[in-house]
């Protein structure tokens, strides 16, 4: 479970959603009291903290948390639209394990939680993937077919790693989107449909293993419609 502390609606909806979409639960809490009040019953496996808050700034809760003992290894990643480099390091400096200014790509912070997930031994990711002729590697960003390294673009790699972690189901453009690039899909973008054509030319042999299903998405397994 991932606890966000975030008074914006709109980004607390958001970045909640995405999380529950790719397999992260997570619950949002717009007040500091709320976030107490939840701690009380169940301690999460990481926290997204945001800095502005009513009521009780997130350097506040830190500290109260990192004095703790229940909590004080607690996994802590900071959220603040404030990007200077005091903020950061007063974030730092108090315990904070990973910091992320606003605003941030949900992907980004999506690796970020993982990344630190694993540090800390609380995730259950594979560390890599393997299918026919192709291998995956996400925290060493390695591509490997017929064991010879691919060179692909962040998102093109973004894309791959979506598609490995959601194996067998098939995603649709708007859900490929929101995952990578953040926004929803309005019918005509075709965002998507360029990046998995450039990828499965990347890939070459390896392509075949990305399905087009038609009028809904794309999967990983069978052959290219």
């Amino acid at each position: 479970m991932i606890y966000f502390l975030e008074d914006d609606n709109n980004i607390r909806n958001f970045v909640t959603y995405a999380l529950n979409n790719t397999g992260l639960e997570a619950q949002g809490f717009d007040h500091p009291d709320k976030f107490w009040e939840a701690m009380k019953v169940r301690h999460p496996d990481l926290l997204l903290l945001d800095i502005m808050l009513p009521g009780e700034d997130g350097i506040s809760i830190l500290k109260k948390l990192r004095n703790n003992n229940s909590t004080k290894d607690l996994p802590i990643i900071m959220l603040t639209a404030k990007g200077t480099e005091y903020d950061k390091v007063i974030g730092l400096d108090n315990g904070a394990d990973d910091y992320v200014s606003k605003p941030f790509g949900t992907m980004e912070l999506i690796s970020r939680i993982k990344a630190l997930l694993r540090r800390t031994g609380k995730s259950d990711d594979p560390a890599e993937y393997k299918k026919d002729n192709l291998y995956l590697c996400p925290s060493k960003h390695i591509v490997k077919v017929d064991d010879k390294d691919i060179t692909l673009t962040l998102k093109e790699f973004e894309l791959l790693c979506i598609l490995f972690k959601n194996e067998g189901v098939v995603l649709t453009r708007d859900e490929i989107l929101t995952k990578i690039w953040g926004y929803e899909f309005d019918g005509e973008n075709r965002t998507v449909d360029v990046h998995i054509r450039t990828l499965r030319s990347k890939l070459g042999s390896a392509g075949k293993i990305i399905k087009t299903v038609r009028g809904l998405g794309y999967k990983i397994g069978g052959s290219n419609d």
